[in-house]
């Protein structure tokens, strides 16, 4: 499934009749609006706020996003989301068919962002612990030297699976031993409801390029993300950062740091956050295990926003797709995650979005479907 089908599952699962779990979409009723509004009252004071600002970051959110990584400032980039912070890394990282290594299934835009920058890319098999880094070792001793190493290390999207503690000291360990670079992308570490909670790898090793957003913590419209990585790898990225786009929006940095800043503020809006996700899991988890039974294996998440499971008998999931949308659900086809391995048994549902009746009625209608198939 390509990007251009995957946009257009988007627009279809816009329409009123149909229950979306497909898209990665934060619940628009935790966006702190009240919040914003009065932060945008006392920045508009100042018309510095709608000028050009600094490559690199408005200053003071610089530093609190230096000091929440206990890092010098020179190491952190503002970005326009992580997204960009992952573009901009594959761009400075990367030659024309390096060999990158991410799980497979993997994250649909570090898939597009490494094939754009002109990366060849090598799945490696996820499980229930994330990444598997023994494979990735076998793979080392036979000859495969990457580049880069992409991991999102908690709740990974899509399958929602945290690296376990042991795999993260043995990546770590690869990363210095065969002296390839980790890209951490960090979108859902706050949404952490249940589960121990394991150090990030850029405290492991230096060989790490850490990505972060405010997009799950606060609302993706901001469009304000960082980068830590390296002070060469910094000024490299702020350089690329430069051409693309001068700078990230003023106003948005503005905002973002009078709400982070304000004591209090970020502890209750991620509280507020891991209670509605937490809520939403469970309906979707025990509307799956009440409907599909023994039919559909998943892991029960502890965090993030998603679920990822297969069928148990071969069942085509893109091509049950469209026999969804028309019963009126819908939901992402493994296909679209697919690096190298075959996929096509699985899916990716979204519990973030829908309320609880809609997850329940979106299951049964799935339940359905997948009856007459």
């Amino acid at each position: 499934m390509q990007s251009s089908a995957i946009r257009d599952l988007l627009r279809i699962t816009e329409r009123p009749d149909v229950i979306s779990l497909a898209g990665g979409l934060p619940a628009p009723d935790t966006f702190p609006l009240a919040a914003v509004r009065a932060a945008l009252d006392g920045i508009l004071d100042d018309p510095s706020a709608l000028q050009y600002s600094a490559t690199e970051g408005f200053g003071p959110l610089r530093i609190w996003f230096a000091e929440r990584a206990g890092v010098d400032v020179e190491r952190v980039v503002v970005v326009h989301g992580s997204q960009q912070g992952l573009d901009l890394a594959a761009r400075a990282l990367l030659d024309r068919g390096d060999d990158v290594v991410l799980s497979d299934p993997g994250y649909v835009g570090a898939i597009q962002a490494f094939k754009l920058a002109g990366g060849h890319l090598v799945g490696v098999r996820s499980d229930g612990d994330g990444l598997c880094v023994d494979d990735l070792q076998r793979r080392l001793a036979h000859g495969l030297r990457p580049a880069l190493v992409y991991v999102i290390a908690n709740f990974e999207n899509p399958t929602g699976a945290t690296l376990s503690s042991e795999r993260r000291v043995a990546l770590a360990d690869l990363a210095e031993r065969y002296g390839f670079t980790i890209v951490e992308d960090d979108p859902y570490g706050e949404l952490r409801w249940s589960g121990p909670s394991f150090p990030s790898l850029a405290s492991l090793t230096d060989r790490v390029v850490r990505l972060g957003t405010v997009s799950k913590v606060l609302c993706p419209g901001m469009r304000v993300g960082h980068v830590v990585a390296p002070k060469p790898l910094a000024d490299a990225l702020g350089l690329v950062k430069q051409a693309a786009d001068l700078h990230t929006s003023t106003l948005a940095q503005r905002v973002v740091h009078a709400l982070v800043s304000t004591p209090g503020f970020l502890d209750a809006q991620v509280d507020v956050l891991k209670a509605h996700y937490r809520r939403q899991s469970t309906t979707l988890v025990d509307a799956l295990r009440h409907q599909l039974a023994d039919q559909f294996r998943f892991t029960v998440p502890d965090g993030g926003m998603f679920v990822w499971g297969s069928f148990t008998r071969s069942l085509d999931t893109e091509a049950l797709l469209p026999r969804a949308i028309d019963a009126g659900v819908a939901f992402v086809p493994g296909v679209a995650f697919a690096v190298e391995a075959d996929q096509s048994r699985s899916l990716r549902l979204s519990f973030a979005t829908a309320t609880c009746s809609d997850l329940h009625e979106g299951v049964r209608r799935l339940a359905g479907v997948v009856a007459n198939s």
